[in-house]
């Protein structure tokens, strides 16, 4: 029998998705278990340690089986709370300054986490056919029951993180639209202050006859009406907070 178990792994930080899973192979053959994976994971690193430290061996190799299904739960758990961590760091350092590369971080924690969701559910499907097509005694379902218990919870917590994480997101997507908006706001009150004094300058500027040719007092006037109109403009928009 061959099982393909879905478990956490950790690529280099500047990944696209750091945080993601690969197929652990289980090879099951009566009394022989061999487990296959491409890659080197601290999981099954300390899956051996762990065993050799308590010194206890494996009933059969089912027993194995169920014991890799609950290591692997319990190492979704700790790469969630990882994950948790740097959703916080990436919240603390948006909070003082919005960077492009702190909403980066934050989508490719999104990411890890619809691999972590999709994974963890898999084996739980695959959880629920291998209680029926292995011969499972006593301890077998005691463990089974506890592997159930740390799935569940890995499960809920991805769930939560994603919700937490699809509001932030949103959130910051907000506040980059409001700042965008007052941004151009700025620049529209500012494009309309500038506007008066041009539009009374290109009118007493042109060329044809208003009086004021032969005026020495024209000029000051131009100047002192363009002054005062800027002036009232200004005052208006800073009243209404658009500038």
């Amino acid at each position: 029998m061959l099982i393909i178990l879905r478990i956490p792994y950790v690529k280099e930080v500047r990944s696209r998705t750091p945080h993601t899973t690969i197929p652990l192979g289980i090879i099951l053959n009566k009394d022989i278990c061999i487990t296959v994976c491409n890659f080197e994971t601290n999981m099954m690193i300390d899956f051996v340690s762990y065993q050799q430290k308590r010194n206890v061996g494996f009933t059969d190799s089912v027993d194995l089986v169920f014991r890799l299904f609950l290591s692997s739960s319990v190492w979704y758990l700790k790469r969630l709370k990882q994950i948790s961590i740097l959703i916080e760091e990436s919240k603390r350092n948006l909070d003082k300054k919005i960077d492009n590369e702190d909403l980066i971080g934050l989508s490719r924690l999104q990411d890890s986490l619809t691999y972590f969701i999709t994974s963890i559910r898999g084996n739980e499907t695959l959880l629920s056919k291998l209680k029926f097509k292995l011969p499972v005694d006593e301890l077998d379902a005691d463990l089974i029951e506890d592997v159930t218990i740390e799935m569940n919870q890995a499960r809920e917590t991805t769930n939560i993180y994603t919700n937490i994480l699809d509001s932030t997101m949103e959130t910051y997507a907000n506040i980059i639209n409001n700042n965008m908006s007052s941004v151009m706001k700025q620049m529209t009150s500012v494009s309309i202050i500038l506007m008066f004094p041009t539009l009374i300058a290109s009118i007493f500027g042109m060329n044809m006859v208003n009086g004021l040719e032969t005026a020495w007092w024209a000029f000051p006037l131009v100047c002192v009406l363009s002054v005062l109109v800027t002036g009232g403009f200004y005052w208006f928009f800073r009243r209404k907070t658009w500038i």
